[in-house]
């Protein structure tokens, strides 16, 4: 894979998890209600990544990385055209708060994407300056003098078709592992909220245990005060009657010494 693959497929993984993005989401969360700053946000996105991946094919020289990336600046482009309408009609909505200014800008913002998104470099033959294989375009590929082309071409679209199944192929691949990682992630997510659940419902349970270990400390104390009291009343009459076994005793002896 090269370079510029690796590039894209980082792109698209950090936009395929973007929703963990806990900045991103609150940014996302301030126009949520507004279904056309929502919408126009995707279009400048879209509009910025088929862009970029327009300049990166002017510049590549690899024939089947050429051809694969504008496919997809195509795709990009038919997609978005297809929305435009749906666009123009949410600026056409009135929102409540916006003035009559701020309305007709909107309108004016979507009447400029038809010619924005046309302008985007997909390497048809009718675009401005580069083709699908750029301004240096492979010398060796020449004509006959009968209008057919020679066999090296032939053997190269052969070849450029290998490597464009290979890379199909390997986007799949790693597209079914995002999509494991995506489900694990979002399993990972499910059980994080069951257990917080769990837990709120525990609180109560856990206070109701403190309170009733507090009770039962309390009752311990009390209990230990009452038992302490009993042992010493039981103690002092406990010796009240060994005095009075000792004085019986002393006297029983003092009687009998004096007969």
């Amino acid at each position: 894979m090269s370079v510029i693959d690796i590039l894209f497929r980082v792109d698209s993984i950090c936009k395929k998890y973007e929703k963990y993005d806990i900045e991103k989401q609150r940014d996302q969360n301030a126009f949520s209600d507004d279904a056309f700053a929502h919408l126009y946000s995707t279009f400048d996105s879209q509009i910025d990544l088929a862009l970029k991946k327009s300049k990166v094919a002017a510049y590549e020289t690899d024939r089947a990385t050429v051809v694969a990336l504008y496919a997809e600046v195509r795709r990009i482009k038919a997609r978005l055209m297809d929305e435009v309408p749906k666009l123009r009609k949410l600026a056409q909505r009135k929102v409540k708060g916006m003035s009559k200014e701020e309305q007709e800008a909107r309108v004016e913002l979507v009447l400029t994407l038809p010619e924005r998104i046309q302008a985007i470099q997909d390497g048809n033959r009718g675009g401005p300056a580069t083709e699908i294989f750029g301004s240096s375009s492979n010398k060796h590929i020449k004509f006959d003098s009968d209008g057919k082309l020679d066999d090296d071409f032939f053997e190269q679209s052969e070849e450029s078709s290998q490597f464009r199944q290979e890379y199909e192929m390997r986007k799949i691949k790693q597209d079914q592992g995002l999509e494991v990682i995506s489900e694990g992630l979002d399993t990972l997510k499910n059980l994080a909220k069951d257990m917080n659940e769990e837990l709120d419902r525990q609180v109560p349970l856990v206070d109701e245990i403190d309170t009733k270990v507090d009770k039962a400390s309390s009752d311990l104390r009390h209990t230990n005060v009452r038992l302490k009291e009993t042992l010493t009343r039981v103690r002092s009459s406990r010796n009240f009657c060994i005095d009075i076994v000792l004085i019986f005793i002393l006297l029983g002896i003092a009687a009998y010494l004096y007969k």
